[in-house]
């Protein structure tokens, strides 16, 4: 794979007009050159669904679309035990979103939980993946359920299936530091933020200098090209090693 450097946001407020129009404005602004992905949260009952469409549909047109899923609601994203309606609920929405028309490419579960059953979901509604880190977020404890993965990489599932994964490397805090520190990047370099970090004008702002600085070390590029670029070239990995980090 190339070197090079991904912008992706967790759009959880698609509804909230604040968040929503901070964030269409920076993917207007596009610092660094970065097309910045939309990973959305699907409409719950009682939100309004053709508003929720309408500016999906706004973001596609501005960058990759993504589908973020919450599987508690939509103030909660990570469950507290397994199941299968976890599963369940990625077919679902995604069924949903296609039936709507959306074409959305990319998936990444909601406090970065995922599961076996999941990531077969993931996989049969032909979405590349991007809920596994190149670390553990902090709030997690050491054993919770997720994904880590070092770079972009192959998943083997059970049944033969395989799952693409684009591994988020850097949190909005760490884009900060690690564009100020010499120290050498990765050679894939996946910033994540979440629409609400935009609300604090110093985490915005912090956000952009950020973008504008990787760029002049990594090639920007987006989630589509990356993922074209790693289904060719990415190493195969177990699902179930991926799943149990240390």
């Amino acid at each position: 794979m190339e070197p090079c450097a991904v912008v992706s946001c967790h759009v959880e407020r698609p509804l909230d007009d604040r968040c929503w129009s901070l964030f269409s404005a920076l993917q207007r602004r596009a610092p660094g050159g970065f097309r910045i992905a939309a990973l959305m949260r699907p409409p719950e009952r009682g939100e309004d669904q053709e508003r929720w469409l309408t500016r999906a549909r706004e973001a596609a047109a501005r960058g990759p679309l993504g589908h973020h899923a919450h599987f508690v609601s939509a103030d909660h994203a990570r469950p507290a035990t397994s199941g299968p309606e976890h599963g369940e609920l990625v077919r679902r929405e995604s069924a949903w979103l296609r039936g709507h028309g959306l074409e959305a490419g990319f998936f990444c579960g909601g406090g970065w939980y995922v599961d076996e059953e999941i990531a077969v979901a993931v996989a049969d509604a032909g979405y590349v993946d991007c809920t596994a880190t190149a670390f553990r977020p902090a709030y997690l404890e050491r054993g919770a359920a997720r994904l880590e993965v070092a770079e972009p990489a192959w998943l083997s599932l059970d049944g033969g299936r395989r799952l693409l994964e684009l591994p988020a490397t850097h949190s909005l805090g760490m884009a900060v530091r690690a564009a100020l520190d010499p120290a050498p990047l990765p050679s894939v370099v996946h910033v994540y933020f979440h629409d609400t970090d935009l609300l604090s004008t110093v985490r915005r702002l912090a956000l952009e200098l950020a973008l504008r600085m990787i760029a002049r070390r990594r090639p920007p590029s987006d989630l589509e090209r990356l993922a074209r670029d790693a289904a060719r070239t990415a190493p195969t990995e177990s699902f179930t090693e991926a799943a149990s980090p240390l």
